[in-house]
Order: structure tokens, then sequence, then C-alpha cells
């Protein structure tokens, strides 16, 4: 477990002698988010690659198993595997894609959105439960928290990819 965070300009790790600046609290932030969504995922029942899938279908629309495995970052054929589970299972529909005979075309279905909501609300009832456990003053650091994590993704900055 690492410690709470910190605030700019305040020393670094423990002996360290260094102070924090930017690129640290980055890295402190990654780590930090994702234990956190690791922690979170702990109450899953969809396996990762799945949920994804799904997500994706969700968010996003009809896919091809071959861009599903683009965006989810794993080979075409685990995807292909976990697409005809949901297939099998009612959670996607696979139909002729319109402009290319030889892909399918993933959808989501009714079945498919209420399996993603029950995954994400297991997830959001443990996140739910560590806020309630934590000390005084945690769901007002949360709700900062939420603010300032939406402005960082909403941030349009190039990360320097030198050195």
């Amino acid at each position: 477990m690492t410690s709470g965070p910190r605030d700019p300009g305040v020393a670094g790790p423990a002996g360290s002698g260094e102070t924090s600046g930017s690129a640290e609290l980055g890295e402190e932030l990654r780590t930090v988010i994702g234990e956190l969504v690791r922690r979170a995922r702990t109450s899953d029942e969809l396996a990762a690659s799945h949920a994804a899938a799904l997500g994706h279908l969700d968010r996003e629309g009809p896919a091809t198993v071959a861009e599903l495995a683009e965006r989810c970052r794993v080979r075409h054929q685990s995807m292909a595997a976990v697409a005809s589970r949901m297939t099998q299972q009612g959670e996607v529909e696979s139909r002729p894609h319109p402009a290319d005979g030889r892909a399918r075309l993933l959808t989501i279905t009714a079945a498919g959105r209420a399996e993603l909501q029950r995954d994400r609300a297991r997830r959001a009832a443990w996140l739910a439960a560590a806020i309630d456990a934590g000390p005084p003053g945690t769901h007002r650091d949360v709700a900062h928290a939420i603010t300032v994590l939406r402005r960082l993704a909403e941030a349009e900055v190039t990360p320097d990819r030198g050195g």
C-alpha cells in the first residue's frame, strides 16, 4: 500500500530528498489509479477482455473482431474467442459487415448491456464501500479528486516522449 497523496513542492518519498514534481506525481497517480482499478475489479465476474469488449460495443457502437482486438489491445484470436462466447451467451449479435463480406459486425444486445451494467454496479458498490469505510472527510476528498481527475482526463496535452 502506498502512502497518501502529496502536494506539489512537498518532499518526495521518505528519504529521497527530492521534491515531488509533475513527473513524480504523474507516476504516483498512475500507480495509485492502477491499484484502485485492480482492487475494484476483484468484484468483477466478467473476464477483463469480455468486459472491455462489451464496454467498447456499448460506448462506440458496432465493431468487427479485429477492431475490438485493437481497442482492447489483445490478439485477434483471443478476441475471436471472446466474441464467440459473447455471441453464444446472447450478449452480442453477429451479422455480416455491410461493406466487407468477409467480416462480421458485432453489436451489443440488451442482454449484453444488462450484464455490463451488473458488472459496473458490482465495481461501483465495491468503491462505495471503500469510500464509506474511509475516515471522516473521505466523501469530500473523493468528490474533489473526481473533479481534478476529470480535468486531467480532458486536458489537451502532448507528453514529451523523449528521454
